[in-house]
């Protein structure tokens, strides 16, 4: 049975290649004082800095910059966003940039008049938002983060080892995001290869959890399918772009909370993944991929009927003669060849894990109630040590 829920989404899209367009439409709506947020200088490379900027300029807006947002942003960054933001009354924060970009953008715009330290406030202690908000709109040249339609931020304490992650309400929400594929195509294969399985990842994060097969598992099969399709295209030609505007709308549509409606939801990976990031500051993308086909294949009996349909549903599994486990076996291998066919890390040792950091990582891990198993800290153990092994 689908359970009652309450869902809004107030992100406005611009989609396609004329999307930067809308930035004249919404421009209007906010006062002068924009703070353009973004990381290194390839958007300076690749004409996006000129031609938002030129934008800005044509519609009156004082440019206030904040740059070298880090692939995985830092407390000591989120500070240095606050005194920007606040000493210059800023009016609108517009991220131009990946999720990271996004994700620090809300966290500044949440952090910037806060009456005491936003890192315990809302990464520690995960308040609500009892201040000042500044807007914030989405320039988006990398996809996989779904940042640009969520109230999620993601900040990372190096001191503390820990990397964590918010979940804002909707008035944290990007007011509007630009989503052009052309802006992605000169992303280097790395990075697009990384965001595409941080998509699979958010959605099997929701898909398993629940013991209901309801609308939102048609719709979520119905993604990773198209995410598997367009993901080999656009690994054999980064320059297709039906394949690369898919798996952008893609990324949108796995994380903007839609699919979310009537799961428990899951998100065990994730915390995995942030705490291997914490102490190694890995690509995200690559986190979730080392650690998952270890943790999928741990959890999988827990959640045998839903295993056996993704292999069914999503990898085309033939069902005849075949236990249930054999099938859901089966789809995990077939998951595991097309992680390796598209380039994927596989391992966490790739990454940079040590076998003295395990402990560490173990304890930086929070523990999630959605999944099939609630896992202790001994689960978590066997799952990196899986990980660490040769597939």
């Amino acid at each position: 049975m689908l359970g009652n829920f309450e869902y809004c989404n107030p992100t406005r899209i611009y989609f396609g290649q004329d999307a930067l367009e809308g930035l004249n439409k919404e421009l209007p709506l906010y006062g002068k004082n924009v703070m353009l947020v973004y990381g290194r200088d390839s958007i300076k490379k690749n004409g996006i800095y000129d031609k938002v900027v030129s934008i800005l300029k044509s519609n009156g807006k004082n440019i206030f910059e904040d740059k070298g947002v880090m692939p995985n942003p830092t407390v000591e960054k989120l500070y240095e966003g606050c005194k920007i933001a606040k000493e210059n009354n800023i009016d609108l924060i517009l991220a131009v940039g990946g999720g990271s970009v996004c994700d620090y953008s809300k966290a500044v715009s949440v952090s910037a008049y806060s009456d005491s330290d936003p890192w315990e406030k809302y990464f520690i202690k995960m308040q609500d938002v009892d201040n000042k908000i500044i807007p914030v709109g989405c320039v988006l040249t990398m996809v996989g983060t779904g940042s640009e339609m969520n109230g999620g931020s993601v900040i990372t304490n190096h001191s503390q080892k820990l990397k964590i992650g918010h979940v804002f309400g909707d008035n944290v929400f990007p007011k509007f995001s630009i989503l052009n594929p052309m802006f992605t195509l000169t992303l280097p294969k790395y990075q697009m290869v990384s965001g595409i399985f941080d998509i699979m990842s958010h959605i099997m994060e929701q898909y398993f959890s629940g013991d209901d097969d309801n609308t939102s598992d048609y719709i979520m099969e119905g993604l990773m399918r198209s995410l598997v399709h367009s993901s080999k295209i656009a690994v054999e030609n980064p320059q297709d772009y039906e394949a690369r505007s898919n798996i952008m709308w893609t990324a949108t549509m796995a994380l903007n909370t839609l699919v979310a409606m009537g799961k428990t939801t899951d998100w065990e990976v994730h915390m995995i993944g942030q705490a291997i990031g914490a102490y190694t500051d890995a690509t995200h993308g690559m986190t979730l991929s080392a650690v998952s086909m270890a943790y999928y294949r741990y959890i999988m009996n827990y959640g045998l009927h839903k295993f056996r349909r993704f292999a069914i549903n999503v990898w085309n599994v033939e069902e005849k003669d075949k236990s249930d486990i054999e099938i859901a076996n089966e789809g995990l291998d077939r998951m595991q060849a097309w992680m390796k066919q598209i380039g994927l890390v596989m391992n966490i040792k790739e990454l940079g894990v040590r076998d003295e950091m395990l402990e560490g990582i173990v304890g930086a891990t929070f523990i999630m109630q959605g999944g099939y198993k609630v896992l202790d800290k001994n689960d978590i153990m066997a799952i990196l040590k899986t990980a660490s092994e040769e597939l």
